[in-house]
């Protein structure tokens, strides 16, 4: 949770982000009720808190896209591997209400993307279940063996969802999906999603749904299944989880893989020694705040932070001190 670079040459300041909406036909509400967004738009499927992807960048207070910053100030993002490659942001944040089921998709890896879609980034990515109704599941992966002629078959006659595997799911669960795996969120979650960036996704059922102009959504079967991993899944299972505390803070590694770093962090200083907060050479840090609210010091910096905010801090930040009572997602490379 605690980085520290007392050699650093160069000090950056950390900003408030705006997020890119999005309206798909599966969302809800709960964006702008639950994070008080304040974005008008019916429904509010996802809103996209920290992204450069040209599809959904999202903004500085200011007004300035993300993207812009970051391509100015490339030292922002650090020096890890996944940061300089070709000068791209490397991971996209999510906020998700799916009031509906989504899609059952799949998405491809790096090395497919990158030769059959313009030189994309695949996608692989995890869900942090914010909450989710008594009843909520999700899929994950076939439920045995399957071929991609018996998917086709399925497909036609209506019974692909025999062959999915499907899962319960509860607040602070967390899902890794990585690139390959056949998945949807089942409605009744609200989910925040890290993923890398990229917006590529191979559609393989959607339920006979329409669109708003009575048109069923494209589907992509033929991409779907030949980046698709047919073998069985098993139940996903929840990793054990290991709290480490400090004066005023707790923390726990949710993920680690080559793409990003998260962990939970749960913050209470009420009567407590401030925790201070800074990053190192490495990497950027964003954090997301999900639960609470709180405030980020430092030197000419007074940051107030709320439930659905998103605060990006640059490699080699400026020394920071973290106030309040609030439960955030610290994301890094």
């Amino acid at each position: 949770m605690i980085k520290r670079n007392m050699n650093s040459d160069k000090l950056n300041k950390p900003f408030l982000l705006k997020p890119a909406p999005k309206d798909y036909l599966w969302g809800g509400s709960r964006l702008n009720d639950d994070f008080n967004l304040g974005i008008d738009i019916d429904p509010f499927a996802e809103a996209w808190v920290c992204s450069t992807h040209p599809d959904g960048p999202s903004l500085l207070l200011n007004g300035e896209k993300l993207t812009d910053v970051v391509r100015e100030h490339p030292e922002y993002m650090g020096s890890h591997a996944l940061s300089v490659a070709d000068g791209q942001f490397p991971i996209l944040i999510k906020l998700i209400d799916a009031k509906k089921d989504l899609s059952v998709q799949v998405h491809p890896d790096d090395e497919y993307a990158a030769k059959y879609e313009n030189g994309s980034l695949g996608k692989t990515e995890m869900w942090y279940v914010l909450d989710a109704k008594e009843d909520s599941q999700l899929v994950y992966g076939f439920c045995r063996d399957v071929t991609k002629e018996e998917v086709r078959r399925a497909l036609k006659d209506g019974s692909v969802e025999k062959l999915l595997h499907f899962a319960p799911v509860k607040k602070n669960n967390l899902f890794y999906i990585e690139s390959g795996t056949v998945h949807a969120i089942g409605a009744g979650c609200l989910i925040a999603e890290i993923q890398e960036s990229s917006n590529l996704t191979y559609r393989l059922y959607d339920y006979n749904r329409t669109d708003r102009d009575g048109k069923k959504r494209e589907l992509h079967v033929d991409k779907a299944l030949q980046v698709a991993n047919l073998k069985s899944s098993m139940a996903p299972r929840q990793p054990m989880r290991v709290l480490r505390y400090e004066n005023g803070a707790a923390s726990e590694l949710l993920t680690r893989c080559k793409y990003f770093q998260v962990e939970r962090l749960l913050l209470n200083t009420e009567g407590r020694r401030m925790p201070d907060f800074q990053t190192g050479k490495n990497s950027f840090h964003v954090l997301l705040c999900v639960d609470g609210c709180g405030v980020l010091l430092g030197d000419e910096i007074n940051i107030p932070f709320f439930k659905g905010d998103c605060v990006f801090v640059p490699a080699n930040s400026i020394a920071l001190k973290l106030h309040g009572r609030a439960q955030l997602l610290n994301v890094s490379c």
